[in-house]
């Protein structure tokens, strides 16, 4: 979850000093912040000299994250919502497709799991490539230098029987589809996420892509 920063220019209660405040309970992110005591906090709160502005933040965090749940449905809403708004992406594989009941579904976190070497990031270039080629825009976020465009062209090679030529032209075409941020630490990663969040916004876009 994001960093407390991003929370202050909607709520300003949190501020650097109630940043500061939080970060003396080792608080950092939304995720502390849901795994912390906050009756401890307030009762930490209370002792401190600004007590009434540390406890207003405290309560802004918590508003901010009643925000973020979801209105609760019932199961034939959740169907309805299934089938008209999420999207079902293919891996390219059908084996794992079959695991995961069709592909990957818009708006769901899927983590892959497996000891060093066991083709997890194979798995992953293998998904980016499928998805840029019918899809659209995949953003791959590369945390260790593994993105192999080399690996790319042989997925293209081995998926097509057509000539050279059209080939190079399905391989540009996925290529230009695929963006790739390098990330070497979570707080790279959440400026790249909120960068393309902003992006979106201002493209109008940010409705469209919610289920992604």
């Amino acid at each position: 979850m994001a960093p407390l920063k991003f929370l202050e220019q909607r709520y300003p209660f949190i501020d650097s000093n109630f940043r500061t405040f939080c970060g003396a309970h080792g608080i950092f992110s939304v995720e502390d912040f849901l795994l912390y005591d906050t009756h401890n906090l307030a009762v930490s709160a209370a002792q401190e000299p600004t007590s009434a502005r540390l406890k207003q933040g405290i309560t802004q965090v918590l508003a901010s994250i009643e925000t973020l749940h979801q209105p609760w449905l019932n199961g034939t809403e959740m169907l309805d919502d299934s089938v008209q708004h999420k999207h079902i992406l293919s891996t390219g594989c059908q084996c794992i497709d079959v695991f995961l009941e069709g592909g990957f579904r818009g708006g769901h976190l899927t983590e892959l799991v497996g000891p060093s070497s066991s083709g997890k990031t194979q798995v992953c270039l293998l998904i980016a490539t499928n998805v840029a080629k019918s899809s659209g825009k995949v953003m791959f976020l590369d945390t260790s230098n593994s993105f192999s465009p080399k690996r790319v062209a042989e997925f293209v090679n081995q998926t097509s029987d057509h000539s050279t030529r059209k080939v190079k032209r399905t391989l540009e075409h996925i290529m230009s589809n695929i963006v790739c941020y390098s990330v070497f630490d979570i707080f790279t990663m959440f400026d790249v996420v909120h960068q393309l969040r902003r992006t979106l916004r201002s493209l109008g876009l940010q409705g469209e892509v919610a289920n992604y």
